[in-house]
């Protein structure tokens, strides 16, 4: 009798266990993700820590997928993070295996796939670098979040159809859309809503 009522605990536990980590990976693949800036690409307006140590971790971000799953166009001055292989087809296996969820269970390497960058352009828009001004079909854009004047210029280029152009702030020092190329929307993987640490630096966008 005593076996019994502990494996009905443990069948009891169990299932309470599963349901929690299936619930974990639906909200990490469907809704929202935590993540974490590297490198100096969105400074001034983020951080992506030091280099040189480790233990000085970037900026911590929660990203909001939602929308961007459903097809949804990013609005121009959005941060997002976006799947910077743009010459691939992204599918629902890629969000599950980059679930933080199961990336810590398969114990699975990281890869610096997934890049932070504001949105400069849509779908059919024309974006140019001209004296280190950038317009967007010929009106300059203003920009007051940028961390210096841009050093080199771009012929203009025209957006294609589901695709959308983004660009780091700072702007000397990104790989971006300048050198990648316009990003499938598909490519999208959310957009950037909080930054919850350093608690001194908490802040919505």
């Amino acid at each position: 009798m005593f076996a019994k009522k502990i494996l009905s605990e443990l069948y009891s536990w169990s299932k309470a266990i599963i349901f929690a980590i299936v619930l974990a990976l639906i909200i990490s693949v469907f809704i929202i993700q935590p993540f974490t800036v590297s490198g100096i690409s969105m400074e001034p307006t983020l951080d992506g820590g030091n280099p040189m140590d480790q233990e000085q971790k970037g900026d911590r971000l929660i990203v909001f997928k939602t929308p961007y799953l459903l097809g949804k166009i990013p609005e121009y001055g959005d941060i997002v993070i976006i799947d910077s292989r743009v010459d691939r087809s992204r599918t629902i296996k890629d969000d599950i295996l980059e679930s933080p969820l199961i990336t810590l269970l398969t114990n699975s390497p990281e890869e610096e796939i997934a890049w932070v960058k504001r949105v400069i352009g849509k779908p059919g828009d024309e974006i140019k670098i001209e004296d280190g001004q950038l317009y967007r079909n010929g009106e300059a854009v203003v920009e007051g979040y940028i961390s210096a004047k841009m050093e080199n210029d771009m012929e203009a280029t025209v957006v294609p159809n589901d695709k959308i152009f983004v660009m780091g702030d700072n702007r000397n020092h990104s790989t971006d859309s300048r050198v990648i190329g316009p990003v499938p929307v598909e490519n999208v993987l959310g957009k950037v809503v909080l930054r919850f640490y350093p608690f001194d630096k908490l802040e919505l966008f």
